[in-house]
């Protein structure tokens, strides 16, 4: 191997390394030791140390002076920005198909911050259907979206944001079977939310990674009243729509 395809080597590794701290970063709401990141990228802290410092040189990360959590900075955020307008762009045409396929209204939700926050919707066709407001932000471990995403982080992230919810609600005694639920998804179920959140309303989604690292959702709110009925079809619609975003 020559001096210049070592380095090249190198180079991509460095890349790829930096990637994998980001990622993690994206999946915490807090901020994070040197250590902690160390122990889930699985590399020596002083190269995490080496990374995080080039990282923080150009705003993609920063250090808070009090509690010494590393977290995401403001240049993420500026790319995430720019990329939501993207991230909708390329998933409208799979939003529309669905809805298109179905005749219900179809959204799409963001993870933040321990919430999903919606950032678009197709409004479905028939008389009867279900509407959100962009803008508006739901819970995790009772809303289809919400289970979905969960099941695109790592188990201990998961759990974290799934024990905090239900802490708050004070129903931490669900743990487990939330936990559950979230591995069945993970394993290629699709999330369901059968009158969970709202009587009346239940709904079917899944959840990717965007390119930025953020865990966006797709899910089709359904009346209960229908949700039995058209449940099969949805499965298959919105299975055949995952796929072809992988």
């Amino acid at each position: 191997m020559t001096t210049a395809e070592a380095q090249k080597i190198s180079n991509i590794q460095v890349i790829s390394r930096a990637a994998s701290i980001l990622r993690i970063l994206a999946q915490s709401s807090g901020g994070m030791s040197l250590g902690q990141i160390a122990t889930r990228v699985n590399l020596p802290r002083s190269t995490v140390q080496r990374i995080v410092a080039a990282l923080s040189t150009e705003g993609y990360i920063v250090s808070d002076g009090g509690s010494g959590g590393i977290r995401l900075g403001p240049e993420i955020h500026s790319l995430a920005q720019a990329a939501a307008g993207d991230l909708k762009e390329r998933l409208r045409p799979v939003m529309r198909d669905i809805a298109s396929k179905t005749g219900e209204t179809v959204d799409l939700a963001v993870l933040k911050r321990g919430r999903m926050h919606f950032i678009d919707q197709i409004v479905g066709t028939h008389r009867l259907r279900t509407v959100s407001s962009i803008g508006e932000s739901f819970p995790l471990t009772t809303t289809a979206n919400g289970k979905a995403a969960l099941a695109c982080l790592d188990q201990t992230e998961a759990a974290r944001l799934v024990l905090a919810e239900l802490e708050t609600e004070g129903a931490d005694n669900r743990l487990m079977s939330v936990l559950e639920n979230v591995e069945n998804i993970r394993a290629g179920s699709l999330a369901i939310d059968e009158d969970e959140h709202t009587d009346g309303i239940s709904a079917m989604g899944f959840a990717l990674h965007d390119a930025t690292g953020d865990v966006v959702a797709i899910s089709v709110p359904v009346p209960s009243s229908r949700f039995a009925r058209v449940r099969g079809q949805l499965s298959q619609v919105l299975m055949k729509a995952r796929d072809s975003l992988r």
